[in-house]
């Protein structure tokens, strides 16, 4: 088998390239090491930023998302009892998020990609990217019992922080911190408490008001890094939370059936550099973020965006350049969006072993965004999304 472009994995980094590709007149297969029914399936970000509702827009892939996503022009940020909005049109100039689940963006660009675009194989298993540093890379693979190769211009390693592409990419250096909490999760079969995302700074620590749908409320609480889901009981779960949100005013907190439970560990991490011979690597291949900037799929689709328009422009001038550039193109927002996160992250996790000196400046910086046009501003900015490219 040969084609143009490779593509290891069918999250929505993957799927989103092969649409790309295809827009531009430029061939690619998509390998996948699982079957349909859990790509569409997975629970993963549900936060758009603006650049990323563009490009889903302008590849074809947007009819359903601007149905049924929700627009949201802020968050609230709550601390010491009190509760602060943050406005992003009025502080971006009209920039906003969607709300839009992982699962449903891959649907789409699924049933995009099997209507008119290059084969999407699932259940086919990448084992090994060879002669990278050739003109000629290829990928092998395992699909329906029996190995074979996939012949490439290009490979695009969309597989994910354990996948093989990264693996192939020698004498790289990685930047890792790890945190020393993670968040439980749930979905719950309730209408959102609130209509936009809630982010509370408390004592007993972070928790998030999100939602899925106007019917599906998505909740987290932060709780120490070893947690079993199983052993939070859902009342249990319900009452940390409405401690954790707790304000002066009558706002209270709606509880429903819980769906589902999960904990999600708290990590960030860089690869440097994204790129060895004609081996690109995107998304968590590269890099990863803690949740809480809503980062992770948005940086995917920064990283994919780049590599479109860098072999459209190689194959429109016979120029390597922007394919040159693709590492260090992606990195300066790969460290943006890290730099962001993890300014979140402290800003509204309560460390193991705080001290009240810690939480006191935690509780100043809060103040800063609230009182601030220009903090808030900053906050606006890096949550809507940075240029891409």
């Amino acid at each position: 088998m040969r084609t143009t472009v490779g593509i290891i994995g069918a999250g929505p980094a993957g799927l989103l390239l092969a649409r790309l590709l295809h827009n531009a007149g430029i061939d690619s297969v998509v390998l996948e090491s699982r079957d349909r029914a859990y790509v569409e399936r997975r629970q993963r970000a549900g936060i758009l930023e603006q650049g990323t509702v563009d490009v889903l827009r302008e590849a074809g892939a947007g009819e359903r998302m601007d149905r049924e996503g929700l627009r949201h022009d802020g968050i609230e940020l709550r601390f010491a009892r009190r509760r602060h909005r943050v406005d992003f049109p009025a502080l971006t100039g009209g920039r906003s998020v969607m709300v839009y689940a992982q699962t449903e963006v891959c649907k789409d660009l699924i049933a995009l990609q099997l209507k008119d675009g290059g084969p999407l194989l699932f259940e086919a298993e990448a084992l090994a990217v060879e002669g990278a540093d050739t003109d000629r890379p290829c990928v092998r693979f395992r699909h329906r019992g029996a190995e074979d190769v996939l012949e490439c211009d290009y490979v695009v390693g969309c597989d994910g922080s354990w996948g093989i592409a990264r693996a192939a990419v020698p004498d790289g250096r990685t930047f890792e911190r790890t945190y020393p909490f993670s968040w439980l999760g749930i979905l719950a079969d309730v209408a959102p408490s609130h209509d936009e995302l809630v982010y509370a700074r408390h004592e007993r620590g972070f928790a998030l008001l999100s939602m899925r749908s106007p019917s599906v409320s998505r909740l987290y609480l932060q709780v120490p890094a070893d947690t079993d889901a199983d052993s939070w009981g859902d009342e249990q779960i319900w009452d940390e939370l409405e401690r954790r949100f707790e304000t002066d005013d009558d706002w209270s907190l709606r509880r429903g059936p819980i769906t589902q439970k999960s904990v999600t560990p708290m990590r960030s991490y860089v690869h440097e550099p994204m790129r060895h011979g004609r081996l690109f690597l995107a998304g968590d291949a590269a890099h990863i973020v803690p949740p809480t900037g809503a980062k992770g799929l948005n940086l995917a689709v920064g990283d994919v965006v780049t590599f479109a328009r860098a072999l459209s422009h190689r194959t429109t001038t016979g120029s390597d350049d922007l394919l040159d550039a693709y590492s260090a193109t992606c990195l300066r927002r790969v460290w943006q969006a890290e730099r962001f996160s993890y300014d979140m992250t402290t800003l509204l996790h309560t460390a193991p072993g705080a001290t009240p000196f810690e939480d006191r400046l935690q509780l100043a910086r809060l103040d800063r965004i609230a009182s601030s046009r220009a903090a808030e501003t900053d906050l606006a900015e890096a949550y809507t999304g940075f240029p891409i490219g």
